[in-house]
């Protein structure tokens, strides 16, 4: 993707960049390796200091997820909570008939169920029914704060809890592969839904269980996974200016 920077000033300015991020790397990983690539140029060509560079981004994405992160530099970190806002789109890959604590493959199977009776046509019927706004818990293995500390402190040390529901909605939800015991899904939804938890949630409504074994998040509002940039591309698009 050839980005329309002119000079590096404009990083300052302010520019978003939909950048592809790596699986296992977490989202402040991406922003941190940006924040070191734009930095080092304006420090050596601008005598900007590091520490002055703003950079930050727009919703986390798990380690184990991969796919679009929206980072803001400069002035644009005020459009942060607004990008946050945007619809998202995601495509999953459960795995049906077993479940982990954490919903994904952070953690080991802890549960294993049947899965002779689920069909392809089950499993449509199934996805229909999480269209629209509704209820949803987080996972415990996840980062949100309860009474200053993130859930995922709790769950690592077994210290039980108990999430509170948000709403979240979800517009579209469509079967791309049933190969089971894996299934294939494209989500779009709103801010704050976790696909980990709606993996969960499909497998128990299948009458059997479900976690996520991958994750790619393909768009953000108006910005694509296939307009992204890596850190490499980035790199080359510095190195040209």
């Amino acid at each position: 993707m050839k980005i329309d920077i002119k000079n590096l000033e404009d990083f300052q300015t302010g520019m978003i960049l939909p950048m592809n991020k790596p699986y296992t790397w977490t989202s402040f990983d991406v922003v941190k390796k940006v924040k070191n690539q734009i930095g080092k140029r304006l420090h050596q060509e601008l005598n900007v200091r590091l520490k002055s560079f703003k950079v930050g981004h727009a919703g986390t994405l798990d380690p184990l997820a991969e796919g679009l992160v929206i980072v803001c530099t400069g002035k644009a970190t005020k459009k942060i909570s607004e990008l946050m806002a945007d619809e998202k789109e995601y495509v999953a890959t459960i795995e049906i008939g077993k479940t982990t604590p954490s919903y994904d493959l952070e953690t080991d199977y802890d549960k294993t169920f049947p899965i002779d009776h689920i069909n392809e046509m089950m499993v449509k019927d199934v996805l229909k029914t999480f269209i629209g706004e509704q209820d949803q818990i987080p996972p415990v293995y996840s980062a949100k704060n309860v009474n200053g500390r993130r859930a995922y402190d709790y769950a690592r040390k077994g210290e039980e809890l108990v999430l509170k529901a948000n709403k979240i909605t979800i517009t579209e939800i469509e079967l791309l592969e049933y190969n089971m015991p894996t299934i294939t899904i494209k989500v779009v939804c709103g801010k704050g839904t976790y696909i980990r938890t709606l993996a969960y949630d499909i497998g128990i409504r299948l009458n059997s269980g479900g976690h996520l074994i991958k994750l790619i998040r393909t768009r953000i509002g108006n910005y694509k996974i296939e307009d992204s940039l890596t850190i490499d591309d980035l790199e080359k698009e510095l190195i040209n200016l």
